[in-house]
């Protein structure tokens, strides 16, 4: 008897979720994921790397990281273990008309930047790299204010 309706719950279910095909994540799943492949990318990790972190296969890290399949309450909070950061981390930013946005060439560099600078193992090319980044930036404001 069991058998007999079980097939009619899954027919039930099939059917709710076909009346929103293509609905399984939405904007908050987006900006999730998001926010963990810009925290990935900080911290010069690889999509294959955190997915092994995680326990996950590498699709399933790229899924997560598109919004495209959404994230249990239990493996966020083991992703933000293994990030470095509160699960709060994660919704930083997220408002209710939150639409998903690509990330701009500049936010796109700086996450580079970011990446690059931690796979850096010497640490006296790191302060050099500091310093220089700091003379860059100074002069830029010195010259704005010059400007104005």
């Amino acid at each position: 008897m069991t058998g007999m309706i079980e097939p009619e719950r899954r027919a039930g279910a099939g059917a709710a979720s076909a009346e929103r095909p293509g609905q399984r994540a939405n904007a908050a799943d987006r900006h999730v994921g998001a926010r963990i492949r810009e925290r990935r990318v900080m911290m010069g990790l690889s999509q294959q790397q955190l997915a092994k972190m995680i326990g996950v296969t590498y699709q399933q890290a790229h899924k997560y990281e598109r919004g495209l399949n959404r994230i249990s309450a239990g493996r966020l909070f083991e992703i933000g273990q293994v990030l470095g950061v509160p699960v709060s981390w994660f919704f930083e930013g997220l408002t209710a008309d939150t639409e998903s946005q690509e990330a701009s060439p500049r936010q796109r560099m700086c996450l580079e930047l970011a990446r690059n600078f931690a796979l850096i193992d010497n640490e006296k090319h790191q302060e050099a790299l500091s310093q220089m980044a700091r003379a860059l930036a100074a002069q830029s404001q010195a010259e704005r204010e010059g400007q104005v």
